[in-house]
């Protein structure tokens, strides 16, 4: 499936970094921010990642969540969340 900037996302099932499922029908109604990157800790998706915390009220004010994917681990993800906040 290809995807356009605009186009709609595809339901998905994910399994989060505190071990809970979710899905993108649990968002509906809200504006969501769905972005991939390769891999923790690394220089471009860390300063990425902190950008979308440093911006994180702005985002929530207009309605948004804010989801971040890549194929590391639920451990990795929880030791790079409660290393940059």
């Amino acid at each position: 499936m290809t995807l356009s900037v605009g186009d709609n996302a595809p339901d998905f099932n994910h399994v989060c970094d505190d071990g809970k499922e979710i899905s993108l029908a649990n968002f509906k109604g809200k504006k969501v921010v769905l972005y991939f990157y390769p891999k923790d800790n690394t220089p471009g998706c860390t300063t990425e990642a902190c950008d979308f915390r440093d911006n994180l009220n702005r985002l929530t004010s207009s309605d948004a969540v804010v989801i971040g994917v890549s194929k590391d681990s639920e451990k990795s993800h929880r030791n790079f969340k409660e290393k940059y906040g």
